[in-house]
């Protein structure tokens, strides 16, 4: 056994910062980042004065759009991610990432570095979101949407049909589930039944709104390939617990917005906007399966995916062939698509948040196959973060 070449590869090894915040080796991937641009895109990102953070979650990589003052994305690696939930106050980001076990990864913005002797500080014309701290979570979780409630992060538990209240020890609570989901004035917590994906939130659970794929346990379950979705999904009222509107297929992204609960009708790619009474009108529609979803003035940031073959039955309002993978500004007045930005390789995605462009420009590398490596080693060396 040759030890001197064994102890170099053992040295050489986790010399890359994104593979350490995502415990993966490994984790490049250049064939998910080409994109073509059509329409205002650009434009319209410019007027909102934000960074738009977009989780790709099969290609397991979250990224950052910024269009002030020039266009420019980042990217960050992460086993999965979905939900996205900005918390203001604390001044930090959060994302859930839905491999076993689930974690949540939280963010902030770069602060400079701590004074070194060894090495120059960098000097970023950027702010960044850095790691800050990541947790596990035990149970069976199935975390999807991230929101805050009452200032406190909230996840869809779909493996428990059900929403809890996530700690930073990594213990969770239930605070919300359905009607339909008791048996014998039990609720069934011990598997997936009806896909409660996503959360509008309010001041409270009870004042917040949730989309499933479907309001009773059936012998077949979400994922199976026959399980039936076709206008089988609902909007929850949180005060109620029973559904205030069904029809839908499929829905995710359920946001609060102006009054009226905005959410995606995603085997049909459209945008529908919902009264607490019930009553709705179909905002948009677009070429792809709706999921992603950020309202912001009179513009929707909305994601559209592609339809993985094996799940086709579950897309029966869409073209799948024809569907892509990207995200498009939607005037909420007229519904006409104002600009898209759309991954040629891409795939799968799942949220989409506009965050204040003072508060971060992005992510901390560049998302192209060429990074610096060096500078790489000095910006992660001794960054410190803002914290709210």
């Amino acid at each position: 056994m040759n030890l001197e070449s064994l102890w170099e590869h053992h040295h050489a090894q986790w010399r890359d910062p994104n593979a350490v915040i995502a415990l993966w080796e490994g984790v490049s991937d250049p064939t998910a980042l080409p994109y073509t641009v059509s329409g205002r895109f650009w434009e319209t990102l410019a007027e909102s004065s934000g960074t738009l953070l977009v989780t790709r979650e099969y290609e397991h990589l979250v990224m950052a759009l910024r269009a002030d003052p020039a266009p420019a994305i980042t990217a960050l690696r992460l086993p999965h991610p979905s939900g996205i939930a900005y918390d203001a106050a604390r001044g930090v980001v959060h994302i859930a990432c839905t491999r076993n076990p689930n974690q949540v990864l939280t963010l902030a913005p770069y602060a400079g570095a701590i004074p070194r002797l060894d090495m120059p500080p960098p000097e970023p014309d950027r702010r960044p979101l850095m790691p800050l701290r990541s947790i596990f979570f035990p149970g069976s979780l199935y975390m999807h949407d991230l929101a805050l409630i009452g200032g406190e992060l909230h996840a869809n538990a779909v493996g428990q049909n059900a929403v809890v209240r996530l700690h930073d020890d990594g213990r969770h609570e239930r605070v919300w589930h359905p009607a339909c989901i008791e048996r014998d004035g039990a609720p069934v917590f011990g598997q997936n039944h009806i896909q409660l994906n996503s959360i509008a939130a309010g001041d409270t659970p009870e004042t917040s709104y949730y989309s499933a794929s479907a309001d009773e346990i059936t012998d077949l379950r979400p994922g199976h390939p026959d399980y039936p979705v076709d206008k089988r999904g609902v909007i929850f009222s949180g005060a109620t617990r029973q559904p205030i509107l069904r029809g839908l297929t499929r829905p995710h992204s359920a946001r609060l917005h102006r009054g009226r609960i905005w959410v995606d009708n995603s085997g049909y790619g459209e945008v529908w906007a919902v009264d607490p009474n019930g009553t709705h009108d179909v905002i948009a529609r677009l070429p792809g399966w709706t999921r992603g979803l950020c309202l912001i003035g009179h513009v929707a940031w909305v994601g559209t995916s592609r339809v993985i073959p094996r799940f086709r039955q579950y897309a029966p309002g869409l073209a799948v062939d024809a569907s892509v993978c990207g995200v498009h500004a939607v005037d909420l007045a007229s519904g006409d698509i104002l600009g898209s930005l759309i991954w040629e390789a891409g795939n799968q995605i799942f949220a989409i948040e506009l965050l204040p462009g003072d508060f971060t420009t992005g992510l901390p590398f560049p998302a192209s196959a060429e990074r610096d490596r060096d500078a790489e080693t000095r910006l992660f060396y001794a960054y410190d973060v803002e914290r709210g």
